[in-house]
């Protein structure tokens, strides 16, 4: 059995993100991308290290309403990080073994498929949002 990442708060996202202010070494260089991409088939994944997860295990089923104030899209490199929402409220945060750049991670089940998906942790994006129910 996998081991359980610890839920993250927002207060712990932000740390983890205003902690690496370094440049993204060899190892983590290809995955350096604004905006969500797909987590290539030949990435070597042992250089990655689960920092704990944004999904809530009380939620059995996350929302999947998204937050673009400001008109972006999921795809968007300026899209606003709002772990209450989708897909944010399916992520785990890694980071890179070598220089600790963050990354968040999650996977997007379609009809026929499974894909990785990985977007850097940029801190001038998160955004502390509540979902309106």
């Amino acid at each position: 059995m996998a081991d359980t990442p610890p839920l993250l708060g927002f207060a712990q996202l932000q740390q983890i993100a205003s902690a690496f202010t370094g440049v993204p070494c060899p190892a983590c260089a290809a995955l350096v991308c604004p905006g969500w991409e797909t987590l290539s088939a030949t990435f070597e994944r042992s250089n990655l290290r689960r920092v704990g997860t944004l999904r809530d295990p009380g939620i059995d089923d996350p929302t999947l309403e998204e937050f673009h104030p400001a008109g972006s899209t999921t795809w968007a490199a300026d899209a606003p990080i709002a772990p209450a929402f989708f897909p944010y409220n399916r992520c785990e945060i890694w980071e890179c073994v070598r220089c600790r750049r963050p990354f968040l991670r999650y996977t997007e089940y379609g009809g026929y498929y499974e894909e990785e998906r990985i977007r850097q942790l940029d801190g001038g994006l998160l955004v502390n949002a509540a979902l309106q129910r």
